[in-house]
């Protein structure tokens, strides 16, 4: 297993372990979080004194034309029930992100450290979020990491009945307009599969990272 030094550089992920840990150890600087997502590694641990830096295989993907909406979803998006906004409360939702309790899990991995590194990536233009609103209330959303044409989602949340799905969707929209290859969802969830998200090679992963 490879221990990170100061040096501002990552192992391979081909040299992952069989469980997809790339590096132990390092730091939480903006440039080397940013770094990572473009070598396609990403930050995953419960506590901020024990770094962990994954790459899993297979990935999970979402591309963006495979996307499904349901009959249900598709008529409440009609509605307009919500208001839907990008970057207003990136703090906010990663907070909410951190904070929702989720089957199956006991705490959270975004530790004060992750959730302040985002923050300033957030500030340089790397990090984004959307909102689901009702009236003032924020009731769901989603934020992540962009690397060019790759959007690598990171975490969502949802305090009304689809929201998070709802984030998800007009995510994929916005994203197909300026012409995104897929959304990086890294970690296989059924959730996501129901979603549309398919799992790929790590190999293949890195081979659209790479060009």
């Amino acid at each position: 297993m490879f221990h990170l030094s100061n040096e501002l550089s990552f192992p391979s992920p081909h040299l992952s372990s069989p469980e997809g840990i790339v590096a132990v150890g390092g730091d939480l600087r903006p440039e080397r979080v940013l770094l990572a997502y473009k070598k396609g590694i990403f930050p995953w641990f419960e506590k901020d004194d024990f770094l962990i830096w994954w790459s899993p295989d297979p990935r999970m993907v979402l591309y963006l034309d495979e996307i499904k909406i349901s009959k249900s979803m598709r008529l409440l998006m009609k509605k307009n029930k919500y208001e839907i906004t990008y970057n207003r409360a990136f703090s906010e939702v990663v907070k909410s992100c951190a904070q929702v309790k989720r089957f199956g899990q006991s705490g959270t991995w975004i530790t004060p450290g992750l959730m302040n590194v985002y923050n300033i990536l957030h500030e340089q233009g790397h990090a984004h979020s959307v909102e689901i609103w009702d009236g003032t209330k924020l009731v769901g959303g989603l934020y992540g990491i962009d690397i060019g044409d790759i959007f690598c989602g990171e975490s969502m949340f949802s305090k009304a009945s689809n929201s998070s799905k709802m984030a998800l969707i007009y995510l994929s929209k916005e994203l197909k307009k300026n012409n995104y290859k897929f959304i990086d969802c890294q970690v296989p969830t059924a959730h996501l599969a129901s979603l549309g998200a398919k799992t790929i090679s790590r190999k293949d992963f890195l081979k659209y990272l790479e060009k």
